[in-house]
């Protein structure tokens, strides 16, 4: 187990992008560092801790640090992507496909308010998704995360 101790200038929490799959890493309880990636199974979050190495001590390729938003709006991403289901949270997932869909059977890009539009509704999700995960004892999940 790597301890944040052990590694000045480690700032926790920390956000990245591993084989383009959002992984955060939290300080342990025992001073460690506690790693979890996205699971696109269920949308909550796996332990990871066996990521941490890879991840502090790689340079450049498939590893990316990410500031808190990017992070988010990755994660809801992946999501909107892979989550099928009933309820809001779905709904909100549905209507940015269906702008991501208008766009591209346009063959034109997202404008700046669609741009906006959708990176408003990630931020709502994210959160909704975290508190639900919370409320059902799911670990790693954060929902203050969206308001960094």
């Amino acid at each position: 187990m790597i301890y944040v101790a052990q590694m000045p200038g480690l700032v926790l929490p920390a956000y990245f992008s591993y084989y383009k799959s959002p992984v955060k890493m939290n300080a342990s309880t025992e001073g460690g560092v506690k790693a979890w990636r996205l699971s696109v199974e269920s949308g909550g979050w796996d332990s990871a801790d066996d990521l941490v190495e890879d991840i502090l001590f790689a340079v450049g390729g498939e590893i990316t640090p990410l500031a808190p938003d990017e992070f988010v709006q990755w994660t809801e991403h992946d999501r909107g992507r892979y989550l099928r289901g009933e309820g809001p949270i779905f709904a909100l997932y549905g209507t940015v496909r269906a702008i991501e869909d208008a766009a591209a059977a346009e063959r034109r890009r997202l404008t700046t308010e669609e741009r906006a539009l959708i990176h408003g509704i990630r931020r709502k999700t994210f959160v909704m998704f975290e508190e639900q995960l919370q409320r059902e004892g799911g670990p790693g999940a954060d929902p203050t995360i969206a308001a960094l």
